[in-house]
């Protein structure tokens, strides 16, 4: 068994597909994930204008997916969008999970301060 890891999806349906289809095709990619992956978050950013043009498309439905699954999941899905019409863009990345806080420059500074007792010579 593979190790389990986070992974973090963001895709782009074309803008020129109807509400329909876009529909059809998030649903087909929250299903996939969802067979293959746990601890799945779907967030939709919707219809927004692309940072420049993609075969003419300017606009473009985004989806965020957030999951935890073996490695070799996320190159299947990555497959998968590109032979399904519609998808114009899509990056999965790995998320490595956060260091615990260690501590901060504050309380280090804090500890290594030596308190001086005064002493008087009489």
């Amino acid at each position: 068994m593979e190790k389990i890891c986070s992974y973090e999806t963001l895709f782009a349906v074309s803008g020129n597909c109807s509400e329909e289809e876009y529909v059809a095709i998030k649903e087909k990619f929250v299903t996939l994930v969802n067979e293959n992956a746990t601890d799945v978050t779907v967030n939709e950013w919707g219809k927004r204008r692309l940072a420049y043009p993609i075969n003419y498309v300017t606009e473009g439905y985004y989806v965020l997916l957030n999951f935890k699954s073996e490695p070799s999941f996320p190159h299947e899905l990555t497959r998968v969008f590109g032979i399904t019409e519609g998808v114009i863009r899509n990056m999965t990345l790995a998320v490595e999970a956060k260091a615990e806080k260690t501590e901060t420059a504050e309380e280090v500074a804090v500890e290594e301060t030596v308190e001086v007792e005064e002493t008087t010579e009489a």
